[in-house]
């Protein structure tokens, strides 16, 4: 896959996977100088590269567990989607939802790219869609979680 360095980034490390099992290739932030984001804040880091995707296939940026549990640092809009006609650098929005500071430092892993192919349906307009069992239901439409039976949260004999 074509890959473009931006200029001053030669320091950093390209797109890796760390294991041979891995789906996701790591991100490195490419700021100049250490950012700090404070309880809440949010940011837009640079990566310092450009990727040409594949036309039919996506790039997800998805956030790294590590950074999730350890620091509660996270990706609002995750996954984002690098399009195949899109050139530009590469940027990640981390915000922290952690009750501490947290400090991104040039080099650091901050994401993660996976690909993905692109399914482009073609539209099939009707008056009224096949009924289903859940129908309309949305948003905790089929319970809080738990095993069916579980939501009282009472042990039944």
């Amino acid at each position: 896959m074509p890959i473009a360095r931006r200029p001053g980034t030669g320091d950093l490390p390209l797109p890796a996977r760390a294991t041979a099992g891995a789906a996701g290739f790591d991100l490195h932030a490419a700021v100049e100088s250490d950012q700090v984001l404070g309880p809440g804040d949010r940011v837009l880091v640079p990566t310092g590269i450009s990727i040409a995707v594949p036309p039919g296939y996506e790039a997800q940026v998805r956030p790294r567990s590590g950074l999730a549990l350890r620091h509660g640092v996270m990706l609002p809009n995750a996954p984002g989607t690098i399009d195949s006609d899109y050139r530009g650098e590469l940027k990640v929005i981390l915000l922290n939802a952690g009750a501490a500071p947290f400090t991104v430092r040039r080099g650091d892993r901050i994401a993660q790219l996976v690909f993905a192919p692109v399914v482009i349906p073609e539209w099939d307009e009707k008056p009224s869609l096949e009924p289903t069992q859940r129908g309309v239901g949305g948003f905790g439409h089929t319970g809080l979680g738990r095993p069916r039976g579980a939501e009282t949260g009472g042990g039944e004999a």
